[in-house]
C-alpha cells in the first residue's frame, strides 16, 4: 500500500507540475508544485539508484547517482549560459554561484545528512580509507584549479584570461577522466567497498537502468521548471542572486542526491553514501564546471573560472571540514552535525551578504 501510495504522489505531483508549467499559472504556484515534485522524483531516482547499486555494487551505484544527479544540475547551467549568451552577462554569475552551492551543499549538507541520520541508527559506519584518502586529494586539487584563477585575474585580463581559463578546465576533465580509469580498473580492488548484503532488488537489472534514466529526465524537466520560476520568486521574497544561485538552485538540484544518499546511510551502506555527496563534488568541480566553460567557448562567449572571494571562502571551508572528518574511513552522527553546522553558518552569511 505504501509503495503505490508512492507512485501515486509521483505521478500526480508531477503532472500538476506540467500542467503549472505549461498552462502558465501563478509563478509562486509553480515554484511550490515544482518543489513538490522534485520530492517524489528525488526519491524515485534514490530507488532506482539503490536497484542499480544491487547489480553493480555500492560504490558503482553511488557514482551512477552522482552523475545521474548531475546531469540535471548540467542542463539547468546550459540553459543559464544560453541565457546570459543572449544578452543576460549576470546570469554567468548566477551560474558559477550554482556550481559553488552544489560542491558546498555535496559536501556538507548532503554528506553531513547522511552522517547525521545514519549515525542516529548506527553507532559507527565505516567505509573505504584509501577512497577517503584520494577523495580529499582530488578535492585539494579542485580546490586549487578554482583559486588560481581568483589570484591571477587582475594580471591575466582578457583574451589571455579566457584561454587560461579554458587550459585549467582541460586540464580537469583529463585529470577526472583519469581518476575514474584509475578508480574503476587499474585500482578497482583497493577502492573498492567490502560486499554488503543488499537483499532483493526491486527490480530487474534492466528495468533498473530503464527507471534510472526515467528518473533522471523527470528530475530535469522538473528542476528546468523550478529553476524557470526562480527569478520571479526571489524578487518576490527580496532574495540575492547570490544566495538564490549557491544555495536555492544548488539545494533543489542535490534533492535528488540528497534521498538517495540518506536511504543508503540507513542501511548502514555509508560508502556508497560517501561515494554520492563526495563523489558529486568532485564531478561538478573536476568535470561540469570545466565542461560549462567549454560549451560557453563554443556558444560564442566564454565563460571564465574567476569565482568570487566569497564564493571560494565558501568552497575552501567545505573542503577543509569534509576532509578532516571522512579521511580516517569512518562516521558517527556528531560528525554530521558539524557538517550541517558549517552549511548553515555559510548560507546565513551569503543571505546577509
Amino acid at each position: 500500500m505504501k509503495k503505490y501510495g508512492f507512485v501515486t504522489g509521483l505521478i500526480i505531483s508531477f503532472l500538476a507540475s506540467a500542467i503549472a508549467h505549461y498552462a502558465g499559472w501563478n509563478s509562486t504556484l509553480q515554484f511550490i508544485l515544482a518543489c513538490v515534485a522534485i520530492v517524489f522524483v528525488a526519491g524515485f531516482l534514490g530507488k532506482a539508484t539503490e536497484s542499480v547499486a544491487h547489480y553493480a555494487g555500492d560504490r558503482a551505484g553511488g557514482f551512477l547517482n552522482a552523475t545521474f544527479g548531475n546531469a540535471a544540475e548540467l542542463i539547468i547551467a546550459i540553459i543559464l549560459i544560453k541565457d546570459a549568451v543572449n544578452g543576460k552577462p549576470e546570469l554567468f554569475e548566477v551560474v558559477k554561484a550554482s556550481i559553488t552551492g552544489s560542491i558546498i551543499g555535496n559536501l556538507l549538507l548532503v554528506l553531513g545528512a547522511s552522517v547525521l541520520i545514519g549515525g542516529l541508527k548506527f553507532k559507527e559506519q565505516r567505509f573505504n580509507e584509501n577512497l577517503a584518502a584520494h577523495n580529499s586529494s582530488l578535492m585539494l586539487l579542485a580546490v586549487i584549479a578554482l583559486f588560481l584563477p581568483a589570484i591571477f585575474h587582475k594580471d591575466i585580463t582578457g583574451i589571455h584570461l579566457n584561454q587560461f581559463s579554458l587550459v585549467v578546465a582541460g586540464i580537469l576533465i583529463i585529470c577526472y577522466f583519469l581518476w575514474l580509469y584509475f578508480s574503476m580498473i587499474t585500482h578497482k580492488n583497493i577502492l573498492s567497498e567490502e560486499q554488503s548484503e543488499h537483499g532483493e532488488a526491486a527490480w530487474s537489472k534492466g528495468l533498473s537502468i530503464f527507471f534510472l534514466v526515467l528518473a533522471t529526465l523527470m528530475v530535469a524537466l522538473v528542476s528546468e521548471w523550478l529553476v524557470g520560476n526562480v527569478e520571479a520568486v526571489t524578487e518576490r521574497f527580496n532574495l540575492s542572486e547570490l544566495f538564490v544561485g549557491a544555495f536555492l538552485i544548488a539545494i533543489i538540484g542535490n534533492a535528488a542526491e540528497h534521498s538517495a544518499a540518506i536511504m543508503l546511510a540507513l542501511k548502514n551502506k555509508i560508502g556508497a553514501s560517501v561515494e554520492i555527496a563526495v563523489g558529486s563534488s568532485l564531478q561538478i568541480a573536476l568535470f561540469v564546471a570545466p565542461v560549462l566553460v567549454f560549451v560557453s567557448f563554443f556558444m560564442g562567449q566564454e565563460m571564465d573560472l574567476v569565482f568570487s572571494l566569497y564564493e571560494l571562502a565558501a568552497i575552501g571551508v567545505a573542503a577543509l571540514i569534509a576532509i578532516s572528518i571522512s579521511r580516517d574511513g569512518k562516521t558517527h552522527w556528531y560528525e554530521g552535525v558539524l557538517l550541517i553546522a558549517v552549511y548553515l553558518i555559510l548560507g546565513m552569511a551569503f543571505f546577509f551578504l
